[in-house]
C-alpha cells in the first residue's frame, strides 16, 4: 500500500523532478517507509512507499523492466501475484524481490492493458511505456483505491489524491460547482466528479491510456463491471451455504499474505466477527480494534450504537489481543480539520469513527480487515431495496429509487438552498445522473427479484464506492493499509450469482423504512441470511443471528454539539453561504436543531462543505 503521483507533459515539455518531489510529499502520510522519483524527458512518475510484502530496498519504486522498456508507481495489493509469478516466469520472465509490485511490472509487460483481468485485489497504478510513449493507468475493479487525474493545459497529472495534483502548479484550485448538486443530493458521488474544478477519479474497474501529443481529455475504458444475475444452478440454499464458507475461508486466508502484522477491526457485527473468527484461526492472538461510543449525551435508539460488549464477547471467544477507544461528542469537533484535509471531498455517512479507530490500529499493526462489501454484496439493507420493489417499469423504479437516495434534501429544498449558483448549475440533472448508472440497463424487469438485483447493482456501484475512497482516505492517513476479503473477487463473482431469495427473508412482504428513521432501520434480522447460515458455524449465534446495525455514532448535533453546529453554520462568516442561500440552510439547521426534523446526515454534509472549503481554498 503506498502512494502514488506523476504528470506527463504531452506537448514534450521536460518535467521537472522539484515539482514531482512536491506532489509526493503532499501524499507521504500514505507512505512513510520510503520514496522515490523517475523522470525521463517530458514524464515524471513519483512513489511513497508502506512497506507490506518483502520489506527490503528491492520493493523501491518506482520500477523497471529489465530491458528498461516500462516503468512503474503501484498502490495496492494482488493477493494471487504468487500464482502469476509462476506463469510468468514460465515465460522466461525473472525477478529480483518477493514483491507483488515486480509482478503488476512484468505482467504488464507479458499482457498489456488486459493483465488487469488477471489481477485479485485492490489496485492503483500507472506504468510508461518508453517504446511507445504513452503512459497507462488502471484501478481495481471494486476502487478500493483511489487513483485521481485531470489535464491542466498540455500536461497530464494524476495521484492516489487530489493533493498530489494540487501540488502542481498548472492545477488550479477551485470548485466544481455541479460537483457540489451531484453531492448534496445523494451525499456521494454517481460519476466520476470531485469537489475540485477538473479533477476527475478514474472510475472503478476502469484503465487510461494517454500517448505523446493528446491535447484532448482521455477517456476512461472498462475492463469489469458489476452483474448480478441469479444463476439457476445457486438456488439451494444448503449447497450455497458449503461453497460460501469455502470462499469466505479462502478470501481471508489469501488476504492474510504479509510481512508485517496484520489485525482486524471488530465492531460487533456479523461482517468483521466472520473476518476475525477465520483469520484467528491461522493468526493467534490476532489484534482486534472497535470504536465504541460515550453515551452520557445519547438517548433512545442512540444507546444502542455503542457495539464494545459485542466486540469483546467475540475478542474472549477468538483469544483475540482486543484494543477499544471511546469517542465523546467534543471529538467529532475536533478531528474536522484533520478529516477534511485527509478525505479531500465529503463522501457517504458520518465518518469520523473511521478516523479515529484507524489511528488506534495503526499504533499496533500496518494492516487491518475490514468487513465492507459485506452489505452490498450480501443484501444488507433491507429497507432501502424494498422502496421500488413493485415497480412495473424502469422508468417507475428509477422515480422511486431515485426519491429515496436524495438523503439530504427535497427537490424543493434543494431548489432553495442553491438559489445562489443556480445560473451556473442549471445543466446539471441530478436525476439523469442518476439514471446514468443503469446505461444498458433500462428494460422493465418481471419480477421483484430482479429489482433487488438491479438495486444491488446501484447499491455497489455507488454507495460501496463512496465507502471505500472513505476507507482508504482515513486509513491512509495513518500509514495504514485497509483490506476488504468480501471483495475478494472469486466471492464477489459467487455472491452476484445467489439467489436475492437466499439473501433477503421477506422478498414479498416488504417493509420499508427512512435513512433517518433511527427506529426502523439497522434493526431488522431479514438481509445476508445466507451469509448468516454459513458463518453459524464460525462466530457465536446471538452474533450471526444478530440485528443489523451500521457502524454509526449517535446523532451528536444537539445537547453539548448544538454549540458547535451554530458557530460553524450560523454565526459569523461561514463561507459556505458563497455558494447556498442563508436563509434557506439555517432553516434546515433549525428543524434538526429543535427537534422537528432529524436532518443528521445534512448537518454533517454542511459542517464537511464548510471544513473542505476552509481546507482547500483559503
Amino acid at each position: 500500500m503506498c502512494g502514488i503521483a506523476g504528470y506527463f507533459n504531452t506537448d514534450g515539455e521536460p518535467a521537472s523532478a522539484v515539482v514531482l518531489k512536491r506532489m509526493t510529499d503532499a501524499v507521504a502520510h500514505r507512505g512513510p517507509d520510503g520514496e522515490g522519483f523517475f523522470t525521463d524527458g517530458f514524464v515524471a512518475l513519483g512513489h511513497r512507499r508502506l512497506a507490506i510484502i518483502d520489506l527490503s530496498p528491492l520493493g523501491h519504486q518506482p520500477m523497471a523492466t529489465p530491458d528498461g522498456r516500462y516503468f512503474l508507481s503501484y498502490n495496492g495489493e494482488v493477493y494471487n501475484f504468487r500464482e502469476l509469478r509462476i506463469e510468468l516466469e514460465a515465460k522466461g520472465h525473472g525477478f529480483r524481490s518477493q514483491t507483488d509490485s515486480e509482478v503488476v511490472l512484468h505482467a504488464y509487460a507479458e499482457w498489456g492493458p488486459a493483465c488487469v483481468r488477471r489481477f485479485n485485489g485492490m489496485f492503483a497504478f500507472a506504468v510508461w511505456d518508453k517504446v511507445k510513449l504513452e503512459l497507462f493507468l488502471a484501478r481495481d475493479r471494486y476502487g478500493v483505491k483511489p487513483l485521481y487525474y485531470c489535464f491542466a493545459g498540455n500536461t497530464f497529472v494524476f495521484g492516489s489524491e487530489a493533493k498530489a495534483l494540487l501540488a502542481h502548479p498548472r492545477v488550479t484550485r477551485g470548485i466544481d460547482r455541479g460537483g457540489l448538486v451531484e453531492y448534496f443530493a445523494f451525499q456521494n458521488f454517481f460519476t466520476d466528479r470531485t469537489l475540485f474544478e477538473n479533477i476527475r477519479m478514474l472510475p472503478a474497474g476502469c484503465t487510461m491510456t494517454v500517448p505523446l501529443g493528446r491535447k484532448d481529455h482521455p477517456v476512461p475504458c472498462r475492463y469489469w463491471d458489476f452483474d448480478f444475475q441469479t444463476d439457476e444452478k445457486l438456488t439451494d440454499e444448503a449447497e450455497c451455504v458449503e461453497e460460501l464458507d469455502r470462499l469466505m475461508k479462502q478470501a481471508v486466508s489469501r488476504q492474510l499474505v504479509s510481512d508485517v502484522d496484520v489485525g482486524a477491526y471488530l465492531s460487533g457485527g456479523l461482517d468483521s466477527g466472520t473476518l476475525t473468527a477465520i483469520a484467528a484461526k491461522q493468526l493467534p492472538n490476532i489484534r482486534t480494534f472497535t470504536c465504541g461510543f460515550d453515551l452520557h449525551s445519547a438517548s433512545g435508539m442512540e444507546l444502542a450504537f455503542d457495539e464494545r460488549e459485542k466486540a469483546e464477547l467475540m475478542s474472549y471467544r477468538f483469544k483475540t489481543e482486543h484494543y477499544e477507544m471511546v469517542l465523546k461528542a467534543g471529538d467529532m469537533e475536533r478531528v474536522f480539520p484533520r478529516l477534511a484535509h485527509h478525505i479531500e471531498e465529503p463522501r457517504v455517512g458520518q465518518s469520523y469513527p473511521n478516523f479515529y479507530v484507524a489511528q488506534l490500529a495503526s499504533k499496533f499493526v500496518k494492516v487491518v480487515l475490514s468487513g465492507a462489501g459485506g452489505d452490498e454484496m450480501f443484501a444488507g439493507y433491507p429497507w432501502r431495496y424494498y422502496r421500488a420493489i413493485q415497480s412495473v417499469s424502469f422508468e417507475e423504479w428509477v422515480s422511486r429509487y431515485y426519491e429515496y437516495w436524495q438523503r439530504l434534501m427535497s427537490a424543493d429544498e434543494a431548489k432553495r438552498v442553491f438559489a445562489p449558483i443556480a445560473a451556473e448549475t442549471r445543466n446539471t440533472s441530478t436525476r439523469d445522473i442518476f439514471e446514468s448508472v443503469f446505461a444498458g440497463h433500462r428494460e422493465a424487469l418481471p419480477s421483484a427479484e430482479e429489482y433487488v438485483q438491479r438495486s444491488l447493482y446501484l447499491e455497489a456501484k455507488t454507495f460501496l464506492h463512496g465507502l471505500l475512497v472513505v476507507e482508504d482516505k482515513l486509513s491512509m492517513a495513518h500509514g495504514l493499509e485497509t483490506r476488504v476479503p468480501f471483495l475478494d473477487n472469486d466471492l464477489v463473482d459467487f455472491a452476484m450469482k445467489v439467489s436475492p431469495r437466499l439473501k433477503l427473508a421477506q422478498i414479498d412482504r416488504a417493509v420499508r423504512a427512512d435513512e433517518n428513521d433511527l427506529a426502523r432501520m439497522r434493526r431488522t434480522r431479514e438481509g445476508k441470511m445466507v451469509l448468516r447460515q454459513a458463518m453459524r458455524r464460525h462466530i457465536p449465534a446471538e452474533i450471526a443471528d444478530g440485528e443489523k446495525q451500521g457502524f454509526l455514532p449517535p446523532g451528536w448535533f444537539h445537547g453539548e454539539s448544538m454549540a458547535y453546529v451554530r458557530r460553524e453554520l450560523i454565526e459569523g462568516h461561514p463561507r459556505i453561504y458563497e455558494f447556498f442561500d442563508r436563509t434557506a440552510v439555517h432553516e434546515l439547521v433549525e428543524e434538526h436543531l429543535s427537534g422537528r426534523v432529524n436532518r443528521r446526515l445534512l448537518l454533517w454534509s454542511f459542517l464537511s462543505f464548510e471544513w473542505w472549503l476552509k481546507s482547500f481554498l483559503e
